[in-house]
């Protein structure tokens, strides 16, 4: 963790996360940087334990990614290893190397396959991952005593200023299984597929298939919907592990007995990292919700809502607390989608400030001010098109990520 303050966005608290049945987290020291801090976390999962994920749309992915995407179709999973401080992403052979020494460490002492272990990280992009850190560090934990989540997602950290995490249960049939997630993510956040590292861990049993059906349903709603800079990672990666220790029926298809309540608990999860997420956004002090309506269709509305989101102007416009509702015209103008000026009608919170292609009559821009003027600011457009409608969700622009990031690789 870097020396910014906490995020003015942050929680009051961390979240009160039970103990899952069949993982054991712990954490140690690899000294990837040089740095006062775990930042090496090695979650064991017991035989069996089923694993579905989603991986970063980028082009140029880190080895890691590209082990996991390996490993997903085989469904399983016996181990986790998260770096923090090196991304190990653009380094080639040796970065490939890295990967396949950390599974086979594991490996070697749980007694499984390579293929069930799975690995991330994240940090500095174009610096290999010493592999003699990374085996000290998983001896190191194996060794260590079992920890709580709090320290499982204080170690997964970069530039983030709080520990993220959430919890959520579901009853299916006679019995309440558990979820809880934790997250990192602050700076490079771009909604194309997750952008940041999020693992959730589960004790229901549940098929790998259905998993992997309702996680990437989950994350179009979630992760998919956020931005803080526009920037997709190398190195994106959700997972999700099912133990199967709760003792439900084994739930297959999406009519089984409870798989609508655990695919809502699995939605509440993701969207509470999510938006934990873009509370952390580097600099941050806004956070901001878009509202879309009107659109053609769903998509188009997404797309128009993250043209909003992702524009400089909108967000330092926030920032300053500037009620310039013509930088929101602008974004809508820029998308690419089905638009018409003169159907356009926009808001900020309950103020209504324009509406078929000029301000609202009488319009006064004393309330705007005041909305602005606080944490939670909420833009309103409506395309005046279609049926199409999507929220995303965005923080504003600061002078702060500029420091952030001027210093982030010393």
């Amino acid at each position: 963790m870097n020396a910014t303050s906490r995020s003015p966005l942050s929680p009051d608290a961390f979240p009160d996360c039970p103990p899952v049945a069949g993982i054991t987290l712990r954490v140690a020291r690899a000294r990837y940087k040089t740095w006062d801090r775990c930042d090496l976390t090695f979650v064991e999962l017991v035989e069996g334990t089923a694993v579905a994920g989603v991986t970063t749309q980028s082009l140029c992915p880190s080895p890691e990614v590209e082990w996991c995407r390996a490993a997903l179709p085989l469904g399983r999973a016996r181990a986790l290893v998260v770096n923090a401080g090196n991304s190990n992403a653009f380094t080639g052979h040796r970065g490939r190397a890295a990967v396949e020494a950390i599974a086979a460490r594991v490996a070697g002492r749980l007694g499984c396959a390579p293929s069930d272990v799975f690995v991330a990280s994240t940090g500095v992009i174009g610096v290999p991952l010493p592999i003699d850190k990374a085996e000290a560090g998983i001896d190191a934990a194996i060794a260590a005593d079992p920890c709580g989540w709090e320290d499982a997602a204080a170690t997964i950290m970069t530039t983030d200023t709080f520990p993220k995490a959430s919890v959520a249960h579901a009853v299916i049939g006679d019995r309440t299984v558990t979820l809880v997630g934790i997250i990192k993510g602050s700076g490079m956040i771009a909604p194309d597929m997750a952008t940041m590292l999020g693992f959730i861990f589960t004790d229901a049993a549940i098929d790998p298939a259905l998993l992997q059906a309702m996680l990437a349903r989950a994350n179009k709603r979630s992760f998919s919907c956020i931005t803080v800079d526009s920037d997709t990672s190398t190195s994106d990666t959700v997972l999700a592990f099912a133990t199967g220790l709760a003792g439900n029926a084994p739930m297959a298809a999406e009519e089984d007995t409870g798989a609508d309540a655990f695919a809502a608990a699995l939605e509440r999860v993701c969207l509470d990292l999510a938006q934990q997420v873009v509370r952390d956004g580097e600099g941050a002090s806004k956070f901001i919700t878009i509202n879309v309506e009107g659109a053609t269709s769903d998509d188009s509305a997404r797309r128009i809502a993250l043209s909003i989101a992702n524009s400089p102007l909108v967000k330092t416009a926030i920032a300053g607390q500037d009620a310039n509702w013509g930088r929101i015209v602008m974004a809508v103008g820029k998308a690419g989608e089905p638009a018409e000026r003169d159907r356009l009608a926009i808001r900020f919170g309950a103020t209504q400030v324009a509406r078929e292609g000029l301000a609202v009559e009488g319009y006064d821009e004393a309330p705007v001010a005041a909305h602005l003027q606080g944490q939670e600011i909420e833009i309103g457009v409506d395309i005046g098109l279609g049926e199409g409608r999507a929220t995303v969700w965005t923080c504003d622009l600061t002078h702060g990520y500029i420091s952030i990031n001027a210093d982030y690789r010393s």
